[in-house]
This record gives C-alpha cells, structure tokens and sequence, in this order.
C-alpha cells in the first residue's frame, strides 16, 4: 500500500505523463507559485508598497515556504523508486545532492536560518534577496529551461573554448591598454585588472563611456578590439543556435542531412559506412 501511495506521490511530482490531471494541476499550480513569489520579492523593494503590506508579504512567503516545504520532503522521501537512488539512506542523501534538489533546498533555506542562527540585518536582506532563486525551481518544470540545459550540456565544450578564446583576447587587450594608454591617464588605467573593466565594456561592444583611450595608438588598438569583440560574442550565439537546432530536431525525429550525400551529418562515419555498405 505505501510503495504505491509513493508511486503515485512520484507520479504527481514528475508529471510522468501529460494525460494525468492531478500531475497537470500540480505542476501549474507550482509555476503559478513560484512567478508570484519571484513577483512579490521584486515589490517588496519598493518602500510604499512594503510598508503597506507587510503582513500579507510575511504570510504568503510562510505559505509558499511551506509549501516548497512539503514537496521537497515528499520527493526526499519518493527519490528511492529511481534505481539510482535505491538506498533508504545513500540514496536519499544522493539525491539530495543533485542539481535539482540543492535548488529546491535554496528556495526554503533563507526562511528557517534565521530561526536557528543570530544574524545581522543586513545579512537577513540579502537572504531574503536569495528568494529569487525560487525561480530556478522552474527548470524542473518548464520544456524550454530544460532544453536550455541539454543544449548547454551538448555544446559545452565549444562554448568552453570560446570562453577561453575571449579571456585570452580581454587579457591581451586590457594588458596593451594599460601600457599604452598609463602615461596619459594615469587614473583611468591606474593597473590591468582596471583596464579590464574597459576590455569587457569594449569586447562586449557597450561602451559605457566611463574610460576610453586618448592617444592615437589606443584608440587604434579600441578599435580593433571592439571589431574583434564583435566576432567574440557572434560565435558563441552561433553554437547556441546550433545546438538549440539539433535538440529541436532530435526531438521532432528529423535528421541532418548532407545535401552532396543525403547522409545524415550527426551520424559517425563508422556507422555510415556499415548502413550503406554493399553487400
């Protein structure tokens, strides 16, 4: 009776099929829930409205709490259906360190710390701030965060080496404007890492105007680093619309094909060469 009250517990909380109401209801319910929190933290930044409602912020915060409560609990407790986290103890305690579960942990933490532990007003601010992060919550959720994610986790190591292209290039950059440019402003380009701050305004093609080079020689070297920031931020967009293309046909079953061979172009050569060999 208890292994199929949880299995339908974990049912409702996975949402395992689209057709199931209570699941549909459930998950609505929680996106609902979590767009009104994130909504509420914003407002309560605004004095007058603060001020007036207090207590109706303090008393739905308590509500979405405990119900963020219950569920992280009740998928605590259902987690050992799924065979990697079979174990009544192990298993729980590695499920409570995924990804998912450490958000959900967040998204309840700032309430019952400062039950447990003095703390400063200002640290309490800052932790009630971290109720934002109730939003991540919508990744469990939400199709598109999580198609986000599995596009990140396919091109993760071309976004890698662009990461490490642009840092190259805002070191090098920040490194010749401060040499160049000290003499002249000697506040302004006071050190590197200052002149970092005008690399990543400039790569990023900003300009906040704050710092800027006055001699010829920098303004040359401005501009081809703001022409070569241009082609810096194009190129990771470029795999991120790449792969959000493959997710999207993967998922709709449609292949890549060569237009010179018709092969399919995510296929490895081994396996094409077996599909269409000769016998």
């Amino acid at each position: 009776m208890i292994h199929k009250v949880k299995n339908r517990i974990d049912e409702i909380l996975n949402g395992v099929s689209t057709e199931d109401v209570p699941a549909r209801i459930f998950q609505v319910f929680i996106i609902t829930l979590i767009f009104l929190n994130v909504f509420a933290v914003i407002l309560e930044t605004v004095e007058g409205i603060s001020s007036r409602c207090a207590v109706a912020f303090k008393a739905f915060d308590a509500f979405s709490v405990f119900v963020f409560t219950v569920e992280y609990l009740l998928r605590l407790w259902t987690c050992t259906i799924d065979k990697r986290f079979h174990s009544p103890i192990k298993g729980r305690l590695r499920f409570a360190a995924t990804p998912f579960a450490l958000v959900d942990l967040m998204a309840i933490l700032p309430f019952y710390v400062p039950m447990f532990l003095p703390l400063d007003l200002r640290v309490m601010r800052a932790l009630r701030l971290f109720r934002l992060l109730r939003i991540l919550k919508m990744g469990r959720y939400s199709e598109s965060l999580r198609m986000l994610g599995n596009v990140l986790r396919e091109e993760k190591e071309a976004l890698l080496v662009t990461v490490f292209g642009v840092s190259i290039l805002l070191v090098v950059a920040s490194s010749l404007m401060y040499f160049i440019e000290n003499a002249a402003q000697p506040k302004s380009f006071s050190s590197i890492p200052a002149a970092l701050w005008w690399g990543v305004a400039t790569v990023t093609t900003v300009g906040y105007g704050d710092m800027y080079p006055i001699t010829p020689l920098g303004r040359f070297l401005g501009a081809i680093i703001a022409l070569l920031g241009i082609g810096a931020i194009a190129i990771p967009a470029g795999i991120v619309t790449t792969g959000f293309t493959k997710e999207i046909q993967k998922r709709h079953g449609k292949k890549s094909k060569c237009p010179h061979c018709g092969n399919d172009i995510n296929e490895p050569p081994e396996t094409r060469s077996m599909t269409h060999k000769t016998p």
